[in-house]
């Protein structure tokens, strides 16, 4: 039997109107009297932006909108273009996010942030933080069909998406001295606490594990693993067992016994850093679905953010991540059905191992993946 996850705590407004997609910087959100007859007559379709990210994102994106159309699911895209590559996505991104805005709901893969460039913000930092996306869950769980060092893993980390040392906050006093700013704060740390004992209450999760460096980071990490602490009394009565741990020890536990794990929750760096670990050992970034939460808005992505530079255009990149990515989406849109029906034949596809991707140790690619995917549905 798959596992499916229940709706998250969040509400949102479907939007119906027709795709229009946006490539360049020249896209106009003006709303002719054409495309306002299309949103009075369709009404059965939700509109959910759609950003197909750098790398692999473009193929990944185009796999999703294949499957979508064959399962007659009743979900218009409004696309966005847009890159990391360039600085000059400014006007691009704010029509992104007023596009976010409208629709509510959004499926993105992942864009690209230069290392060294100064000056130039990450688009995904930007977007979770302007639109106060605080919560991301990335699922690690062994699939059947794919090679793995581990079995029996089934863990959700859950990270804080606005604060910490990752939301790039850092200025050059004087040449050769840079500060970096980590700010926690309990109202922050609170929500993210609340939002990870609600998850393990809706899909019958038994532990909470707080993920932390408080030994070291007595106030900042000392504050966020306090206020885990008294959020977990308040779900005791729940039957659900709070932990932690100091996220080193945590790293060689992840990769020494990880069915230990249930629900974890952490600040933004250190979620970072372990959804890699948890990748790697259940076969890879291509496997993990995420999904990103605020009070109003939801952005759905890969779990394991990786752009896949290196392999972009060659169309060898696996888009089960994206897929059950977008199987969550649904469920947050309460299409259940189809949400059910494209997650099966997924799993379906991966578990028969004949049109499985060189990650998954098989010989396919994008393109033939995706058509055994439609055929499974």
């Amino acid at each position: 039997m798959l596992r499916t996850l229940a709706r998250p705590l969040i509400a949102t407004t479907p939007r119906s109107i027709i795709t229009r997609s946006f490539a360049s910087t020249n896209a106009t959100l003006a709303v002719s009297p054409g495309e306002q007859a299309a949103q009075v007559r369709d009404q059965t379709k939700t509109l959910v932006t759609l950003i197909p990210g750098d790398g692999v994102g473009k193929e990944l994106a185009e796999s999703v909108k294949a499957v979508f159309s064959a399962a007659n699911v009743p979900v218009e895209w409004e696309q966005f273009d847009l890159s990391g590559h360039v600085d000059l996505n400014d006007k691009l991104m704010k029509e992104t996010l007023a596009s976010l805005r409208r629709n509510k709901v959004g499926l993105k893969g992942i864009l690209y942030t230069p290392v060294s460039r100064l000056g130039h913000a990450s688009f995904n930092v930007s977007m979770r933080k302007d639109l106060d996306i605080y919560a991301s869950t990335s699922l690690v769980r062994n699939m059947p069909g794919v090679p793995s060092r581990f079995k029996n893993i089934d863990l959700a980390i859950i990270r804080e998406n606005t604060e910490g040392e990752y939301s790039g906050l850092e200025h050059q006093s004087i040449p050769g001295i840079v500060e970096s700013l980590k700010i926690v704060t309990r109202t922050k740390t609170e929500r993210i606490a609340r939002f990870a004992f609600d998850f393990a209450l809706k899909n019958n999760r038994k532990k909470v594990t707080c993920i932390h460096k408080a030994n070291i980071m007595k106030l900042g990490d000392g504050l966020f693993l306090n206020t885990c602490r008294e959020v977990a009394k308040e779900y005791s009565l729940n039957g659900i067992e709070f932990n932690d741990m100091i996220v080193d020890n945590a790293s060689m536990q992840l990769v020494s016994r990880p069915q230990q794990f249930d629900v974890m929750v952490m600040p933004n760096l250190y979620g970072s850093i372990l959804s890699n670990i948890g990748a790697g050992l259940v076969g890879g970034p291509g496997i993990i679905p995420g999904s990103n939460f605020g009070r109003e808005y939801a952005v759905f992505e890969p779990g394991c953010r990786h752009v896949g530079a290196d392999i972009g255009g060659s169309n060898i990149a696996n888009p089960t991540a994206m897929l059950l990515s977008s199987v969550m989406m649904l469920r947050h849109l309460g299409l259940a059905e189809h949400a059910n029906t494209i997650s099966n034949a997924v799993y379906t596809t991966v578990q028969s191992g004949h049109s499985n991707t060189r990650d998954m140790g098989g010989k396919s690619s994008t393109t033939e993946f995706t058509k055994a995917v439609i055929a499974a549905l």
